[in-house]
Formats: structure tokens, sequence, C-alpha cells
């Protein structure tokens, strides 16, 4: 009889446990944090509409800005010209030691506002609006009274490095480098992840979680491992500063020679000569002409010294970054004493060559600086999936465990799993909560108070916080059917608070073609009511199960029911 050959598959069994193992546990410990720099990174997709409705002192002005747009003519590039003297006599008058002047005359147009930045003596960034008219300084009570926020930059901050500098910029990488591992573990662990894409069971408790779960992964899998990659090769320089260390030296003074390789390349030192700035119509002129592009910013680097140089920097176009990755303008660098062409910079290259112009492209990628509103769109929608995909990871981890734990803490396994449970909660439904809870400060903090963009962030965290003191309080399921209900009803609010605190409403915003501030408030409306829908669900009582005799059970079922289930949930 001839023998029957067993493969030998104890090693790929142990290899994808171990795998299970750490996606299991690799995904858990991280996906609190990963959801909210997430759903955070999601938000900044909107950054500017954030921004334009958080500030709404500003839409009748923007308004009356666009008709006159439509009905006048373009102003000629003199008028231009005529701008940047005014700034320069500003600067002149108000600012002469400052080693860098930053003059926008106009937008793309030739019109809109007239602004000077400088660097102060403590090396801050500093501005002044100036009258376009007349170039006189600007006061407050020419400009109004604009309410202090730090808008959808919020959001960015956040997703970026967690409000916390250079620390909570590191915790963001080790983050998404846990991400990285644990979509490759779940990949692996999972070998009919892509058939099981298109399976969904509703209503069937752990396997509709664990369904869920799978399907976002696999609709947004590319999406997320290029967010996770890139994320991280962005600030790759921060985590491994050893090349930037050996060549430019260590510490503060090497990473300041760095940076000034890296974004000044080739400016000159003072020579200590003193020289008058030239007239700059001219150079704006030559600059627009060399480059392609009307005129956003002039940069003088030492102004009223014979070293000084005079940078001409151009608009982008919606539809000039809509068609390429790198989203840098055009730029043509003068020197100021003899008016040579030290460089130029056509749209869409970049300085330093084929280095820097990856790692322009890799943080195009990232922070999404091309394709225009469609992309825009595709990366909110794969970023709330990508959320919801961390998010049901969580979820099923507690569902599996509070149907059966395997005691991996000890005696105190049953404390720990309940601080999980109140995490979830917090992490998931808490940050809704905060996130909404931003958008309402803005509306309620009163205007003039000092540092009013602090006081916004301040509620922000205090409803984070006040989520988790509440989930650990109160039982899982009450304190998530109570929490998403409260989301629900600040998000469908939102308009309610916009138009009793501003007089704006949601038909008038489309009427008037207003789509920015109108997009904040139909997302709210829509999410809001998700939410609705799902704390409705929770509040429906359970049916009782139907009364019948158990069927008898033998001893080793259990151990076969925990095998099963350890199987379909190794994701």
């Amino acid at each position: 009889m001839a023998k029957t050959v067993v493969p030998n598959t104890a090693g790929e069994g142990s290899f994808r446990q171990a795998q299970a193992w750490l996606h299991t546990w690799c995904g858990l410990w991280f996906s609190w944090l990963l959801f909210a720099v997430f759903l955070t990174g999601t938000l900044a997709v909107f950054e500017e509409p954030i921004t334009h409705w958080m500030t709404p002192e500003h839409h009748a002005e923007e308004e009356a800005a666009a008709r006159a747009s439509l009905s006048a003519s373009p102003v000629a590039l003199a008028s231009v010209g005529e701008r940047l003297r005014w700034a320069k006599n500003y600067m002149e008058t108000n600012h002469p030691g400052a080693g860098m002047w930053e003059l926008w005359p106009a937008n793309a147009e030739g019109a809109g506002d007239l602004r000077a930045y400088w660097f102060d003596q403590n090396m801050e960034y500093a501005s002044a609006a100036l009258d376009p008219q007349t170039g006189n300084p600007l006061t407050g009570a020419q400009t109004g009274v604009v309410r202090q926020t730090s808008g959808g930059h919020h959001f960015v901050d956040f997703h970026y490095q967690l409000h916390a500098g250079t620390v909570g910029l590191w915790i963001v990488g080790i983050a998404g480098l846990a991400m990285l591992v644990a979509l490759v573990s779940g990949v692996i662990t999972h070998k009919r992840i892509f058939k099981d894409f298109f399976t969904f069971r509703p209503r069937k408790g752990q396997r509709s979680w664990l369904d869920a779960h799978n399907a976002v992964a696999v609709l947004t899998l590319p999406f997320q491992l290029m967010i996770a990659y890139t994320g991280i090769a962005i600030s790759g320089l921060t985590f491994m500063p050893a090349g930037i260390s050996a060549y430019f030296g260590s510490g503060s003074a090497g990473t300041q020679s760095y940076l000034k390789a890296l974004n000044e390349p080739g400016k000159p030192e003072r020579s200590g000569q003193a020289m008058e700035v030239p007239d700059l119509e001219s150079f704006a002129l030559r600059g627009q002409e060399l480059m392609k592009q009307p005129v956003r910013a002039v940069v003088i680097d030492h102004p009223g010294d014979a070293a000084a140089r005079i940078g001409v920097y151009g608009w982008n176009s919606e539809d000039s970054t809509r068609d390429r990755l790198s989203a840098t303008s055009g730029m043509a660098m003068f020197s100021a004493q003899t008016g040579e062409v030290l460089a130029v910079r056509l749209p869409g290259d970049v300085d330093g060559g084929n280095a820097s112009l990856a790692q322009s492209v890799i943080s195009g990628l990232h922070t999404l600086t091309f394709g225009g509103w469609a992309l825009k769109w595709l990366y909110f929608v794969c970023g709330l999936a990508g959320s919801a995909m961390m998010a049901t990871g969580a979820i099923l981890f507690m569902v599996k465990r509070r149907a059966k734990h395997q005691g991996e803490f000890g005696s105190a396994t049953a404390r720990v799993y309940r601080l999980i449970e109140a995490l979830n909660v917090a992490a998931i439904a808490g940050l809704g909560i905060a996130c909404i809870g931003f958008f309402w400060a803005n509306r309620l903090v009163p205007v003039g108070i000092p540092h009013r963009g602090d006081w916004e962030l301040g509620v922000f965290f205090a409803l984070w916080f006040l989520a988790l003191v509440h989930a650990l309080l109160r039982s899982p399921t009450s304190a998530w059917r109570e929490q998403l209900a409260m989301f629900a009803v600040l998000c469908v609010l939102l308009p309610v608070l916009n138009f009793v605190t501003t007089g704006e409403h949601l038909p008038g915003q489309i009427a008037h073609g207003d789509w920015e501030s109108a997009g904040v408030e139909l997302c709210a409306l829509a999410i809001g009511l998700a939410a609705a829908r799902a704390a409705r669900r929770l509040w429906r009582p359970k049916q009782a199960p139907a009364k019948g005799p158990k069927a008898p059970q033998s001893p080793t079922a259990p151990a076969l029911t925990s095998t099963r289930s350890h199987r379909e949930t190794s994701v």
C-alpha cells in the first residue's frame, strides 16, 4: 500500500499565527491614535473650506471681490508695479532692519489685497495689510474685527504632530510604522481577504464586524499603504538624521545649515556695503516673462545691502496644479545690484535635482497639492473608509473578547478589557464630538477674546477628555449610544448655530455660490444623520431569543468553537 504523504504545514501555520498575533495587538494598541490621525488628516483635505467657514467676517468681502472681478477688467501690471513701490516704501519707513522682505502685491488677476511680510527681531513672521488704492497701512477699524482661529489648519497640525511639536511628530511617525506593520500582517494573515471583500452578512454580530473590516481594508488598501509610507517619508530626515549630521554637523548649528541649504540655496552672506533697494517693477516684469506666470510675491534677501538678491515667485493656477504632482510655482532670482539673472525655475520644477523632485512628489501625494476637487473628494472618501477600518478593527477585538476572552492579562484581564471598551468609545465617538465641538466653539467663543484660537483648541481637547470620562463611568452600550446621539445632535444643529450667530443660512450659501461654506454644513448634516441612525439602532431593544430545548454539547465543543472563531477573526 502506497503511503500518503502529508505536507508539513506547521511552519506556515506558526508563521501565520504569529502574523495574526502581531496584527491583532499592534493594530489594537495603535488603533486609537491611528484613528485620530487618519480622521483629522481626512478633514485636513478640506482645510481651506473649513477655514473659510470659520472666518465668516470675510464672506461678504470675498463675495464683493468675486462680483467685481467678473464685472471689471483685470488691473494692468503697471498697477502691480505701483503697489510694489508702496510696499517697498512701507518697509523702508517702518522695518528697515528686517533681514527679509516678502511683498504680495496682488492676486493672479492683478487685484486683491496688498500685504507685506518680514521677520521681526525675534525671528517671528510678521505682516501688515496695506490699502491697495493708496498704500497706507490699514488699521483694525478699516479691516474689521476678524475672529482669531486656527481654522482647518488645526486638523493639519494635529494630523502631523498632535499639536505637540517634535515629540508629537515622533509619536505620529511611530504610529505610521505600526500602521504599515498592521496592514502587511493583516494581508498575510487573511488567506481569503480579497474573496471576502465581496461578502457581507449584516446583523450577524462578530461576523458582520469582520466583514465590514475586511471590506473597507481591501477597498482602501493601496491608499492606506501610500498614505502611511509617504507620511513617514516626508519626515524621514527627522527620524533618521545621521545623513544630515554627517554632512552638515550635529546639533542645532548643523540643522540650521541643512535648512539653509534646503530652503535657501545660493543665498549670499551680507557684504556690509549699503545699497538702496532698487525699483521692483522691472524685476517683476522680467520674472513674469521668464517663469511664465503672474507675479505672486517679490522676496528681497538682505534689503539695503549690496549682496541683496530679489526673487520673483509666480501664482499657480488651479488648472496647472491639477495636472502635475509637484506643486511648486515658477521662480526667477536676480542680483539686486547688477540685475543679473541668478536662477530660473519653471512651474512644477524644484531646486536640488532629482532627490528634491522625489521629495516634492512624495509630499504632493500625501498633502494632495494636485488633482483638483475631484481628487480631494476621492481622498476624503478613502480617508473615511480607512478610519472606518481602524474603528471596526478595534470594535471587532472587543466583540470577540466579550464573548470569550483568553485571559491574556491574568486576574486583571477583565479590568483591561473594560478600559479598552472605554478607549474605543472615546477614541471613535468621542473624537467625533471633539471635532464637531471645535466648530461650535468657533461660533460661541467671543470674537474679541485674547488668544481666541487657544480657546477653540481647549474646547476640542476638553470635550475629548470628557468623552473618555463618560465612557469610563457608563456601561459600554450606554456610552456608545449616548455619545453617538450627542455627536449626531451637534452635527445636525451646526447649520442652525451658524444662522443664529452669523445670520448666514444654508439655502443662502447655495444661492450665492458659497459652496465652501455650504459643503461644510452639508457634510455635517450627512454625517450627523448617519450617526443618528447608528445611535437609533443601539437604542432599539433586543428581541428575546426564541425558547426551545438546548442542544447537547460535548465537552470539546467550546475548544472547537474557540478555534473556529480565532480562524475567522484573524485579520
